[in-house]
């Protein structure tokens, strides 16, 4: 006879169920925040990235912050301005010989200073040697020239910070007698050691000429030897006259559109190089100026065009030819005022019509335009730190204006286009992003390290596909139990490997070992498969009683001995063959005979490294997929009388391509996120080379390195986070995908 429940065993019933009840909605409420937790986490790692790129692509601004008349006397005209590194202090050169330094928001007067020049002989031209430094110099009637600089001393006082403007000489108030005759316009080029002049006297003569630097090492005086003056071929009408800094070519543009070049390396034998027309048909030249590190020319046309020329030298030649490179439309007046960024590639472009740009010339961007004024622009200045510049119009009203741009060299032209940089041959896709020079013009091509983390994915699969699904599928499906419990968790255990273990090895000992026994690395891979099928058919030929020593499951092992073997057969003979097959070198004989360069790291040993680390990803989640394949299916298809290879491609397979595939990508998203193994084990060199003998530079490996020597909030450390949005991108766009297909592949094969 059963019993009864009593009510305290229903009481008790009751709070077991009730207890489960409230245990099941806690842990689905822990699962659903848990959940939601990742995804917010993921979105606000989207939304920092994004909020740290964003600012590359805004739209710089202006404000106008002051307008008053040019200070100085009303008779006399600007030939030069300029504004000191703080933007506080503006200084004004006259024709008249007077350096007026005044405040920039203001207008007052500072500081006085007149050039040692007598009223009877007047300033005729004026060129600009360093910016930077300040150093200038003026032409006169009389053909002497005269260098000075200004610059600026800081006092620091209790309440606040004093600037001094000073004027001084750097070569002595002494005037440096050139030609007999006026100097209608030169163009001057300075280094540690000379001084190179191109200038233009009456009867439109071209004299070239030069002087030696010689310092005293007691006084530290520097004194200038003049060479003997060379007159060159003459040209009429004269725009405007330039010399390189490096005092390799000196240029003179004339008012029809031509452009001659000298050849003056050698300074006792100037010769004309080339004659360019840099303007077309009915139009003219209007403006000559340098861009910032003295190598690009900027025109300015009667159509409001500027223009961008350097000298390029054909690959295999060793003549240069000046080139236009770019051209971008100020306005729609001719363009008479050029003023370059001192730091940046950055121009500030006036018209005759009053109107005034802002560009950059290597991102091709237009940053801002300032409607015209009606009255034409003669004179620009920028500050060093280009927040600042100066327009004088004709009326001779000086209006000063903030900028705020942090950014130019960035656009999506600069980021994922080619670029034709300076001392280039060709447009192309280049990372650089540090140099010593103060010339150095930076080059952010996201190309190169996209390619490169590419690159080392693609080496990285190949290497490891093949070995980790088909050891997936022997383990999971012909692999003896006990013999399946010892290799997979061996196999997952080295997924705990630190990469930067595996990034140690490869760099200090695999590339090195590679280099050395290159032939017998190549012949592993070439006879270590060909030994495997060998002695599996030998094998299978073998008599039976043989067979039955080893167990079902456990044949594998025996394919360990002809690896073992054959690579220390090809390591063995490795230098023997190199010697007998290579003349002793392989990579000179790749060399020479493919064209094919090697370095010691490349993506050989990436794919080798970065493989044995995607391996254990690829391999344990495809085993699990196919082992999970349901049994019912494989006894069902070996019952019908198919093979266990038939069952194996015809209905395991299928079933479990979804896992493959997705363990497939979840490991090619580890190899594209590597960091450790290609920042140890590749030269780290943003090259776009697919050869698998050239190294590479991958995103994450240079948001690595360059990141921590950034400048915060830079363009440069926020094009770094740029490229951690693209691999945050990459990774997203391929988990994406693969999920996608897996979804589909699980859809297609469900009714096995």
């Amino acid at each position: 006879m059963e019993a009864q429940p009593t009510s305290l065993n229903l009481q008790s019933a009751s709070r077991s169920w009730q207890w489960r009840k409230v245990k099941d909605v806690l842990m689905r409420r822990v699962v659903q925040f848990g959940g939601i937790s990742v995804i917010a986490a993921i979105a606000l790692i989207f939304v920092f990235l994004l909020s740290v790129v964003y600012p590359l692509f805004e739209t710089p601004s202006t404000q106008q912050i002051a307008s008053y008349q040019v200070p100085g006397d009303e008779n006399s005209k600007s030939i030069f301005l300029a504004i000191e590194e703080q933007a506080e202090i503006a200084m004004r050169v006259s024709d008249a010989g007077e350096m007026l330094f005044f405040d920039v928001t203001s207008g007052s007067i500072i500081y006085k200073h007149s050039l040692p020049i007598a009223a009877d002989n007047p300033i005729r031209s004026f060129q600009v040697i360093n910016e930077t430094l300040g150093i200038m110099v003026v032409g006169l009637q009389s053909g002497d020239l005269l260098f000075f600089r200004h610059h600026y001393q800081l006092e620091f006082t209790e309440t606040r910070r004093i600037i001094h403007p000073k004027v001084s000489y750097p070569y002595g108030e002494e005037l440096f007698q050139v030609v007999d005759g006026p100097i209608l316009d030169f163009g001057i080029g300075e280094n540690e050691d000379s001084i190179s002049i191109l200038l233009r006297t009456d009867n439109d003569r071209i004299i070239f000429k030069s002087f030696e630097k010689e310092t005293s090492l007691i006084e530290e005086d520097v004194t200038l030897s003049p060479l003997d003056a060379i007159t060159l071929s003459p040209v009429a009408r004269v725009l405007g006259i330039l010399v390189d800094p490096e005092q390799e070519w000196g240029y003179v543009l004339n008012k029809e559109g031509n452009l001659l070049t000298f050849d003056i390396r050698d300074k006792n034998n100037p010769e004309l190089q080339e004659n360019v027309r840099v303007t077309e048909r009915d139009v003219v030249p209007t403006s000559l100026a340098y861009l910032t590190g003295g190598i690009s020319l900027l025109i300015g046309d009667s159509e409001g065009k500027l223009s961008q020329w350097f000298q390029v030298r054909s690959e295999g030649d060793l003549r240069f030819k000046l080139t236009k490179i770019r051209d971008q439309q100020i306005g729609t007046a001719p363009v008479i005022s050029i003023v370059a960024e001192q730091l940046r590639k950055g121009v500030i472009a006036a018209t005759e019509a009053g109107e005034i740009k802002l560009l950059y010339t290597t991102s091709e961007r237009d940053l801002l335009s300032l409607p015209a004024g009606g009255s034409a622009i003669r004179n620009l200045a920028v500050a060093p730190r280009a927040d600042i510049f100066l327009a004088e119009n004709d009326a001779g009203k000086l209006k000063v204006w903030h900028i705020d741009n942090h950014h130019p060299e960035s656009s999506m032209r600069a980021l994922w286009g080619k670029v034709w940089y300076e001392d280039y041959i060709e447009p192309d896709f280049v990372w650089q992003s540090s140099s010593a020079s103060s010339d150095f013009e930076p080059k952010f091509s996201l190309i190169p390290l996209t390619f490169g983390t590419l690159k080392a994915a693609f080496y990285a699969m190949l290497f490891a596909m093949p070995l980790a699904i088909c050891g997936a599928i022997f383990t999971a499906y012909f692999m003896a139990p006990r013999m399946r419990g010892a290799v997979k968790p061996t196999i997952e255990i080295m997924e705990a490997l630190p990469t930067v273990i595996l990034g140690f090895l490869a760099g200090l000992w695999l590339a090195p070992f590679v280099e050395r026994h290159l032939p017998g690395v190549f012949s592993v891979f070439l006879l270590a498969p060909l030994g495997v099928v060998l002695v599996s058919l030998l094998w299978w030929k073998a008599p039976s009683r043989w067979k039955m020593y080893i167990p079902d499951g456990w044949q594998a092992a025996i394919l360990i001995i002809p690896i073992i073997i054959v690579t220390w057969l090809c390591v063995s003979v490795s230098p023997y063959v190199e010697r007998w097959l290579f003349d002793g070198d392989i990579r000179i004989w790749m060399s020479e005979s493919l064209g094919v360069g090697f370095d010691q790291r490349n993506a050989l040993i990436i794919g080798i490294a970065m493989g044995f680390a995607v391996i254990p990803t690829i391999f344990s989640i495809a085993e699990d997929a196919i082992f999970s394949v349901p049994k019912h299916l494989t006894s069902g298809s070996l019952a019908l009388g198919a093979t266990p290879w038939q069952t194996l491609v015809r209905v395991v397979l299928p079933s479990a391509s979804p896992g493959i595939f997705s363990a497939v990508m979840i490991g090619f998203g580890r190899a594209v996120g590597e960091t450790m193994i290609v920042l140890m084990a590749t030269g780290n060199t943003p090259v776009m080379d697919f050869s698998i003998f050239q190294g590479m530079r991958t995103l994450s490996a240079n948001v690595a390195v360059e990141l921590p020597e950034s400048e915060v909030d830079s363009t440069h450390y926020r094009i770094l986070f740029l490229a951690a949005f693209v691999l945050f991108i990459f990774t997203f766009f391929f988990n994406t995908v693969a999920e996608i297909v897996r979804q589909r592949l699980r859809k297609k094969y469900a009714s096995l």
